[in-house]
């Protein structure tokens, strides 16, 4: 089978395209390289021992989306492309919803032209909003705090809609927690640019010397130590899950929704905690306001996808540590 991987370039696609790549797909990857470069992907050949069909381009090109479909017999899709920066979008929200919304419907009218109708979509736990209860079910009420969030919650309703139009699709809505770790190669990893969004990279640049501290935002929450809770994931669990919902939507499943988190929450003091106890590097950290859209907890109740996928998170808080600190380590400036 052949895989068309949107945003494969990316820190989640291309730990994907390599699980891809060592179960046998064939892998064709399209990124705009915004946020990510061409080194993961020479980086996943050199794991796997197999190449990548690799375009630059943008999904919100439909002649070159065209092009590719018919060059390739695709039979999947995994769309991870997508700007995805949660304070970010609160500023820019305008361009969240050109990229995130638009490359969508873009990229799906050029899958039903050539007829292509399996997609597995990087949802995201926001589309949950501020959520009454933890942990987290699939059939938990949808909202948003962050046009981010929104984006990916109006990506699930537009998804919804074709499928309800034409019931040949085959759709899976992966909502992710949060995913943290890197390959246990240590080659490719977490490698945002500027300051990091996520809590992970921002942790490991301080301890590797690249940032001066670690900000903390907001202490006031309602948890047990103030500081936001979240359910880590690691970033190969996260990708194996995807494998096992291309495999789902050869079943004919029509439309499906699955969380993909371990069922247990980390506060971000403990997250610190944690990694300085597995690098031996102390991590300075300051406490600083809240950033809009966060909320005070959020974890999965991640039973429905052992269930129908036969999955669940193997990696630990350890692991997950371990390796996030031997990429950084390996690669102190990243890419």
């Amino acid at each position: 089978m052949k895989i068309l991987v949107t945003g494969g370039a990316g820190y989640i696609g291309s730990h994907t395209v390599v699980e891809l790549l060592e179960t046998d797909y064939e892998v064709v990857v399209i990124d705009n390289l915004s946020n990510s470069s061409e080194e993961p992907l020479r980086r996943v050949e050199q794991i796997t021992g197999k190449s990548v069909d690799f375009i630059q381009g943008n999904i919100l090109d439909g002649e070159l989306l065209d092009q590719i479909f018919s060059q390739d017999k695709i039979d999947s899709v995994i769309h991870f492309a997508g700007l995805k920066a949660v304070g970010e979008s609160v500023q820019i929200p305008l361009k969240y919803y050109e990229n995130n919304i638009s490359g969508t419907v873009v990229l799906c009218e050029a899958m039903a032209r050539n007829g292509v109708k399996n997609i597995v979509f990087s949802s995201s736990a926001t589309v949950y909003g501020d959520p009454h209860a933890v942990p987290i079910t699939e059939n938990f009420p949808t909202s948003a705090t962050n046009p981010y969030g929104r984006s990916k919650l109006f990506i699930e309703e537009i998804l919804r809609d074709i499928y309800v139009s034409d019931n040949d699709w085959n759709i899976a809505l992966l909502r992710y927690f949060n995913p943290v770790g890197a390959h246990k190669s240590g080659r490719i990893g977490e490698d945002p640019n500027g300051i990091p969004n996520n809590l992970m990279p921002f942790i490991s640049q301080v301890a590797v010397g690249k940032l001066p501290l670690l900000s903390v935002f907001g202490d006031d929450y309602d948890t047990h130590d103030g500081t936001g809770v979240r359910d880590y994931i690691h970033v190969v669990d996260l990708s194996q899950g995807h494998l096992k919902a291309v495999e789902r939507l050869q079943d004919n499943p029509g439309i499906v929704t699955y969380n993909l988190g371990t069922g247990k929450g980390y506060s971000v003091l403990e997250m610190v905690e944690a990694f300085k106890n597995i690098s031996g590097k102390d991590v300075p950290y300051k406490i600083v306001e809240r950033r809009p859209g966060d909320i005070a907890s959020c974890y999965a109740d991640p039973s429905y996808a052992a269930k129908e996928l036969g999955w669940k998170a193997e990696r630990g808080i350890d692991e997950m540590m371990e390796d996030a600190w031997r990429w950084q380590s390996q690669n102190p400036q990243g890419y």
